[in-house]
């Protein structure tokens, strides 16, 4: 039996995305497919009968984030680790991970449901972060994973271990540890190389370091970063998924993070090449 189900993740502080996700509603059940958006989302599109919780999302042919960059991320939190496609339709400012553009949202979407497009599988981090003792999260991203200080607004102080094996310490804002796909995003702005999505590492770069010794690390794949608040007095801090800040109101001993188990596959359609967006997105020529 196919598989008819379609999830929209739309931005919703964005009226072109919320009027982009009201139409392709409308127009997938006028084509025989099952359009579902998570609870939030429909009510803000204005199609609440639509709205699912988590648990009932199963898994779609095909999820479309319409938005930007931004978008993709929220729509791989929204599926978790159901294996499903995600579309980006870029109604945004930064569409560096999107695979088409408004102005051709219907074909695009067609064609990726016929299975047409290019497929991306892009590596995600899996962090473990533990608080009095006990490990009180578990979090995926697509992008990165940033433990810097928190509200207080004071540096904080992180022993950075690799494989169990003590490397620095470093007292600054914090440290970011990013996946290739995230090399681009905050990473990038903190001073990381830009990596292409297809080499298979992670990228560890403090923010802001208070000394000129600290340097961004090119690791492995398989290497485990275990960055440890050892200084009850430097331990103000706060994680941070794919931009997103986790609950912090306990003190954080420490964060592991690690290559997931689990990629996310992205549709690419009008076959940009990695480069080409980084000389358009960032270069500016």
């Amino acid at each position: 039996m196919m598989n008819t189900r379609v999830l929209l993740v739309p931005n919703n502080r964005n009226t072109k995305a919320l009027a982009a996700a009201q139409e392709l509603e409308a127009w997938l059940a006028e084509e025989g497919f099952e359009p579902v958006l998570a609870a939030e989302d429909a009510a803000a599109v204005g199609v609440p009968s639509r709205g699912v919780v988590p648990t009932e999302i199963g898994t779609p042919a095909l999820a479309v984030a319409l938005g930007g960059d931004g978008t993709i991320l929220k729509a791989v939190h929204v599926l978790g680790e159901v294996d499903t496609p995600i579309l980006g339709v870029n109604l945004g400012r930064l569409g560096f991970l999107s695979g088409a553009s408004g102005a051709n949202m219907r074909a695009a979407v067609t064609t990726a449901l016929a299975g047409e497009g290019k497929i991306e599988c892009r590596a995600t981090l899996e962090a473990e972060v533990v608080m009095e003792g006990r490990v009180v999260g578990r979090y995926r991203a697509l992008n990165e994973v940033t433990l810097g200080r928190g509200s207080s607004g004071r540096v904080i102080e992180i022993a950075l271990d690799i494989n169990g094996a003590r490397v620095t310490t470093l007292t600054g804002d914090g440290v970011v540890v990013a996946t290739p796909t995230g090399s681009t995003a905050y990473a990038l702005s903190v001073g990381g190389p830009i990596v292409s999505p297809e080499v298979p590492c992670q990228v560890v770069v403090p923010v802001a370091p208070h000394t000129l010794a600290q340097r961004a690390m090119v690791l492995s794949p398989s290497d485990v970063v275990d960055l440890r608040l050892m200084n009850p007095a430097r331990r103000d801090a706060c994680i941070h998924v794919d931009g997103e800040v986790m609950p912090c109101r306990r003190s954080i001993e420490s964060v592991s993070v690690r290559r997931g188990s689990h990629e996310v596959r992205l549709v690419k359609l009008e076959g940009r090449d990695f480069f080409e967006v980084v000389r358009a997105e960032f270069l500016g020529s």
